[in-house]
């Protein structure tokens, strides 16, 4: 890793830093004759003395270990994610990191999803993983079905996730999350130890959206995490397609919204 990434690391690893700081620390980095140095009298300014020197504590007493991450300005950082608003300075990982620059389509739906979505998910993806890597967020229900789909068919899956990655949530993927470690990848811009909050989950979906080509949505109610995906997607001029459903069914109004806003109706997955 770069001098720059394990600076990055253990400025995150204090829990003082915002992606935002971070992303004018790697600006400031790239005609920076001493970056540390530089980077600290950028902190003072941001912060006051105070602030910088309980920062400094932390700071001095941080270790990397065997983590592993990459920063915005590393070669394996993927084009299509510099391009969104706010994207991750630095990004955790485990497992194969070359995934973040192929052809990526995230798949992504309620937690609660039916048999509907089990379904659609089980007749896409094997149509999908000879030209895409399956990108979710290794929830319950949809993502984690995305997820072992791709598995199942010896296709390439990341998982993007809200925690460290030391954490699984849920804690029934704790398998899945090990085997995608394993066979695929997941990142995170959260350090180890950082358990799941409710804000993270929008943040996640940002990286999801910002990873991939398309996005497809197969169920989700109106108000719904999914939709956050399907319109940061929306933002960042990707396809966005979602599965058509029952008009009475709960779990269908999200994704037939989307439709009626125009989304492209996902109807023979042979045309995607």
């Amino acid at each position: 890793m770069t001098e720059l990434t394990n600076f990055l690391i253990k400025c995150r690893l204090t829990g003082m830093i915002s992606n935002q700081i971070m992303l004018k620390i790697i600006k400031k980095s790239i005609n920076s004759a001493n970056l540390i140095t530089e980077s600290f009298d950028l902190l003072k300014q941001e912060w006051g003395l105070d602030k910088f020197q309980r920062f400094r504590f932390l700071f001095d007493k941080q270790k990397i270990g065997s983590l592993k991450a990459i920063n915005y300005l590393d070669f394996e950082y993927p084009e299509l994610l510099r391009t969104i608003y706010n994207p991750p300075a630095l990004l955790f990982f485990e497992g194969n990191i070359a995934l973040l620059k192929t052809e990526c389509i995230a798949i992504v739906g309620a937690r609660q999803a039916s048999d509907y979505s089990f379904r659609c998910i089980s007749g896409l993806v094997p149509r999908l993983v000879n030209r895409y890597t399956i990108v979710s967020g290794l929830a319950k229900g949809v993502d984690s079905w995305a997820h072992q789909a791709a598995l199942k068919n010896q296709g390439q899956t990341i998982a993007v996730v809200g925690s460290g990655l030391d954490v699984t949530y849920p804690k029934e993927n704790f398998h899945l999350q090990a085997e995608i470690m394993k066979k695929g990848l997941v990142v995170t811009e959260y350090p180890p130890m950082t358990k799941i909050e409710p804000w993270h989950f929008p943040q996640r979906n940002r990286i999801i959206a910002g990873l991939s080509q398309k996005v497809v949505v197969t169920e989700a109610k109106k108000r719904s995490g999914s939709l956050i995906t399907a319109d940061l997607a929306l933002e960042n001029n990707r396809d966005v397609l979602a599965i058509p459903g029952r008009i009475d069914v709960n779990l269908s109004a999200g994704c037939n919204k989307l439709i009626e806003e125009g989304a492209i109706p996902l109807i023979n997955f042979n045309d995607l």
